[in-house]
């Protein structure tokens, strides 16, 4: 999150009628994030959050905020869309897509303990089941085919050890889809970036997860994999700590069994999850747009992330 576009006070007077929230009191900008423009908004109703899609149109936002709906209907805590007085839950704000969705209880637990780690696990895996019967589909859009057409914009930034290791990992990556067994892993709708700063806690309780618009249909393996490749990391050395990783491993296969197949793809996941936020990171650093409020992420991390998934055997997943 960030703000690209500038919204006041002023600017939402009028446009926030069409909504069943009352006047808008307070809007304050949320600076984590690059991808869209966030704000807390206050409005006579309660607490919610604004945001304004930067690169996602009209077209592709039914599929995520669809989603979400799907999924709060189910019992996911997740971010309900509001809708307008005519039922519409994407409207127009200063020339852009915009929504406004309820805002979760609870603050980011960003030193996650074991206990955290399960509960994360238990909701990943009801949130992979809750989107089964989900109707529409969408790929994921930071998939295999973003990151083949991506490499060769950054490659020009590296240094010749980074740019070996993204061109082999983009070749492994490649082939390892090809195979009968990529082929086989179960599928479904997946939030594809459910990290710490995604998830909300009060005290050891999960509260709730948000930001779902990396989200598409994907292996849930890859799901899994990115949630594990931050929730359960030594962020200075980027090693699983296996405490963490067996506590929400096990809760997740408590709730779904992983496959026979998922075993065997579990370290090719790892490596898929870690290059995705890599080449990501290394885009946004090189190759950054402007906005008002921006934190921008060191790609280094990632790039560490990458190598221990590719030097250190996986954790099994729980049979």
């Amino acid at each position: 999150m960030a703000v690209f576009t500038a919204v006041t006070l002023d600017d939402l007077s009028q446009w926030i009628k069409q909504f069943p929230l009352g006047d808008a009191l307070a809007l304050q900008g949320i600076s984590s994030g690059i991808d869209n423009s966030n704000f807390f908004l206050t409005t006579e109703r309660g607490e919610f959050v604004l945001t304004i899609f930067e690169n996602l149109g009209f077209e592709q936002l039914p599929f995520y905020v669809q989603l979400m709906r799907h999924l709060a209907e189910r019992g996911i805590p997740v971010p309900a869309p509001v809708p307008n007085a005519s039922g519409e839950l994407v409207v127009t704000l200063h020339g852009k897509p915009a929504i406004i969705v309820s805002r979760l209880n609870g603050a980011s637990q960003m030193d996650p303990q074991p206990v955290h780690c399960a509960e994360v696990g238990t909701m990943l895996a009801r949130m992979h089941l809750a989107g089964r019967d989900f109707p529409m589909t969408q790929p994921n859009l930071r998939g295999l085919d973003w990151i083949t057409a991506t490499a060769p914009q950054v490659l020009p930034f590296l240094s010749e050890p980074e740019a070996a290791l993204l061109r082999n990992e983009v070749t492994f990556q490649g082939d390892f889809a090809a195979t009968q067994a990529y082929g086989a892993l179960a599928r479904g709708p997946v939030h594809a970036d459910l990290f710490r700063n995604n998830v909300m806690f009060e005290g050891e309780r999960l509260t709730g997860c948000f930001d779902f618009y990396f989200a598409g249909v994907d292996t849930w393996l890859f799901d899994v994999a990115v949630t594990v490749n931050d929730w359960c990391i030594d962020l200075a050395t980027g090693e699983l700590d296996e405490a963490r990783v067996q506590a929400l491993l096990a809760a997740y296969h408590a709730v779904r069994r992983f496959t026979a197949e998922e075993q065997t793809a579990w370290q090719a996941m790892l490596r898929a999850g870690a290059l995705r936020f890599w080449l990501s990171r290394l885009y946004d650093f090189h190759l950054p747009r402007a906005a008002e409020m921006l934190t921008p992420h060191d790609p280094t991390h990632f790039e560490r992330i990458l190598r221990e998934r590719i030097a250190r055997p996986a954790h099994p997943l729980p049979v």
